[in-house]
């Protein structure tokens, strides 16, 4: 019921919107109310016309004033339909309302009736969905159909090309745009209008009748048993056969189910091409004009007893139904499609912003890497002229080194020339304690002599102990420009790797300086052990002089012989010794 009514409402729709409107843009209830009670006549709705007139009156009471139309058109009308009514009735009332206001005035190839049927194949044709379309491949079908009963050829060339011209403009036609398509003859080249008007009425009978096919074949009786040409239509669920194929004069059913069979009978009595259709009742001898209509009888009606065993719908409409299934079908996969590709569409500008936005960042990040890359060969070229400044300095450096090592040799050279000296002055005072030996009358003169020698040593001591003073500068100058460059070497370790041998050279010609030093300070050593043997070789004799060495930090004593030429002791001593040689001299 729920296709029958779908059916219906395509009409309907047709006969609704071609109904004039009132000065505020709706239907009338007056055109609603004869529209409703046309319905009903056609339908075989029962329906009161006092409860009509009710329903439809001028206020705003009523369920059509309440509800709408369409409402009150299912509850009223639709829901009450059982299916005993003229199908080409209903269909040409409908057609009565609608045609006049859009069907084209221009000249046709069909006629007005060719024209309804092709109305009534668009609604059959149309999809579910309104305003009601006939899509393409609906359009190409029922085309097909038309050139297959006019016995034509199939232009498919010619079509596409029409597809895709209306594929460009919009999904499909409308009514009136199909019946002039039909009506134009373009898809219908060299045919007539009366070759057109059978190929119309042949695929409306097939696809709104259900008439599966349709004929003329004799018909044995079942009282007389003479042979009678009938013409016979094939339905679903019935074969009717009528006196002519103007379906004026029934003279008979034979009404199919699935226990119905068919079969093919040997030519008898003169009959040939005769098959048998048995049912439950009776069986029907039929002779047809040839072998190929036979068979082609036998076939339709065994399809159509299969069809009522499986409870399987006409072979038309389940293909239409199977279309329609396969554009749901097709139509859900383009929108899956589409929603795949708007997603693909959104993660691809997704993806783009996002490479856009890594794009912007390596850029970035390659900006400040080239800067970081500039300031790094800043910084070389910076440490590298730091560097330079460092081992220039370290040049000087080593170059006062090298100045003041000449210049401690230098100083070692006079300080030996010095000890020399006094090793010569030593050899002289030993002439003189020989001269004092010799002659002890001339002591005073000796010792006035002595004690200018002795000045002079004070003051030459004087000038080793100045002198030593230096020296102990110098070393601790040079032990603490030691540990400096020591202390820079380490720290700049690291960083100065590529002066690193120059480093390490003036390093051991820092320690050759050092060796040099020890050297000479071994020689001083030496030379001062030296001094201090004199000394002892001195204190063992009576002589006139005493060599310098620096005192002690007590208060010095101060004779003639100079500040701290004698101890306590030693003077005390030497004094007894003068005392004594004085008087032994008296």
């Amino acid at each position: 019921m729920v296709g029958l009514k779908e059916e219906l409402l395509k009409a309907i729709w047709h006969a609704f919107t071609a109904l004039d409107l009132d000065r505020s843009g709706k239907v009338s209830k007056s055109q609603l109310k004869v529209l409703s009670h046309n319905l009903c006549t056609v339908l075989n709705v029962p329906h009161d016309p006092v409860a009509l007139e009710e329903h439809f009156r001028d206020d705003d009471e009523g369920p059509v004033s309440n509800q709408g139309y369409m409402p009150y058109l299912n509850k009223f009308i639709l829901e009450k339909v059982q299916g005993n009514f003229d199908k080409v009735e209903f269909n040409r009332m409908c057609w009565t309302l609608c045609a006049k206001k859009n069907l084209s005035k221009s000249p046709l190839l069909i006629s007005d009736e060719d024209a309804f049927k092709v109305w009534v194949i668009f609604n059959f044709l149309s999809e579910d969905k309104y305003p009601l379309i006939i899509v393409p491949e609906e359009i190409e079908y029922l085309l097909k159909k038309l050139t297959e009963a006019m016995g034509a050829g199939w232009q498919q060339e010619q079509f596409d090309l029409y597809k895709i011209a209306l594929n460009t403009s919009r999904e499909g036609l409308s009514a009136w745009e199909l019946i002039e398509l039909i009506g134009s003859g373009q898809f219908s080249k060299g045919m007539d209008r009366q070759t057109v008007s059978m190929a119309v009425n042949e695929v409306f009978n097939e696809l709104i009748l259900d008439v599966l096919k349709q004929g003329y074949m004799l018909k044995k009786g079942h009282k007389r048993k003479n042979w009678t040409e009938r013409w016979f239509v094939l339905k679903p669920n019935i074969i009717s056969y009528y006196v002519s194929e103007d379906l004026k004069d029934k003279k008979g059913d034979i009404i199919l189910d699935g226990n119905c069979c068919v079969e093919a009978l040997p030519d008898k009595d003169g009959k040939k091409c005769l098959f048998l259709i048995k049912c439950l009742d009776k069986s029907f001898e039929i002779s047809a004009s040839d072998k190929k209509k036979k068979q082609e009888w036998i076939q339709a009606i065994q399809t159509t007893v299969s069809l009522l065993r499986v409870g399987s719908p006409p072979p038309h409409k389940e293909a239409r139904q199977k279309r329609k299934e396969l554009r749901q079908k097709l139509l859900a996969e383009q929108e899956e499609l589409e929603r795949q590709m708007k997603e693909l569409q959104t993660a691809n500008e997704n993806k783009q912003k996002e490479l856009e936005t890594v794009r912007k960042q390596l850029e970035a990040a390659a900006a400040r890497a080239a800067e970081e890359e500039k300031k790094r060969l800043q910084t070389q070229v910076e440490l590298q002229d730091r560097f330079s400044l460092e081992l220039e300095r370290e040049k000087m450096v080593r170059q006062k080194m090298e100045e003041q090592v000449a210049q401690k040799l230098s100083e070692l050279e006079q300080y030996l020339q010095r000890v020399r000296e006094l090793e010569e002055m030593y050899k002289q005072l030993q002439e003189a304690l020989e001269v004092e030996k010799q002659a002890r009358q001339d002591e005073e003169t000796v010792r006035k002599l002595q004690a200018r020698l002795l000045e002079e040593e004070s003051a030459k001591r004087a000038e080793l102990e100045k002198w030593h003073l230096q020296q102990q500068q110098t070393i601790q100058m040079t032990e603490a420009e030691k540990q400096e460059l020591e202390n820079q070497r380490m720290i700049k370790e690291q960083a100065l790797q590529v002066a690193m041998q120059q480093l390490e050279q003036l390093e051991l010609e820092r320690k050759e300086a050092l060796e040099q030093y020890e050297e000479v300070k071994k020689k001083l050593e030496t030379a001062a052990n030296n001094t201090r043997s004199w000394k002892d070789k001195v204190a063992h004799h009576e002589g006139l002089i005493r060599l310098i060495e620096p005192g002690s930090k007590n208060p010095h004593l101060i004779t003639n012989w100079g500040p701290a030429a004698f101890t306590e002791a030693e003077l005390e001593q030497r004094q007894k010794s003068w005392k004594g040689k004085k008087a032994s001299s008296e």
